[in-house]
């Protein structure tokens, strides 16, 4: 199982404790805001996308939405999201559990600008009723990163 590949990525690191599970599925942003006790935004979603033969993985906010023209200037090409059996294969994740933690081999991995408002945020551990709370220096840190990138529309209010 996925989550059990990142419970030994984490545990290198000392840090396989801090894996939170949950007995309600954590699968979406909603869902995951309500088992962990936090608001959307605070959820690190990690979005699977397409190009040619690149898979791109971006780590949003999970109260932001993808802006195309952002995402196009980014990476040279329209924002597709992967289907979610494209993203199992791509990413050695299903949806819902697709975290940047013990991912495959190729993959890059963004973390958008949208997370900086926030001390701490918690993305999906590998399964769909997990997550992890980190900081973003230890995301930056543990997640397998690429860079960072700014391709979410403003946010709204």
């Amino acid at each position: 199982m996925s989550i059990e590949r990142v419970k030994a990525y984490f545990a290198q690191y000392g840090m396989a404790g801090r894996i939170r599970e949950f007995t309600v599925s954590s699968a979406t942003v909603e869902l995951a805001a309500q088992a962990a006790g936090v608001e959307a935004g605070r959820i690190a979603k990690s979005l699977a996308f397409g190009l040619e033969d690149r898979t791109i993985l971006i780590v949003a906010a999970g109260d932001m939405k993808i802006d195309n023209g952002k995402y196009r200037a980014a990476f040279g090409g329209k924002a597709k999201m992967l289907t979610p059996d494209e993203t199992a294969e791509r990413t050695g994740h299903a949806v819902g559990g697709v975290c940047p933690f013990a991912i495959r081999p190729g993959v890059e991995v963004y973390l958008d600008r949208s997370l900086g408002r926030f001390d701490t945020v918690f993305p999906a551990a590998g399964s769909s009723n997990s997550c992890v709370e980190l900081t973003l220096d230890e995301l930056e840190k543990y997640g397998e990163i690429t860079g960072w990138t700014d391709v979410c529309k403003p946010r709204e209010g």
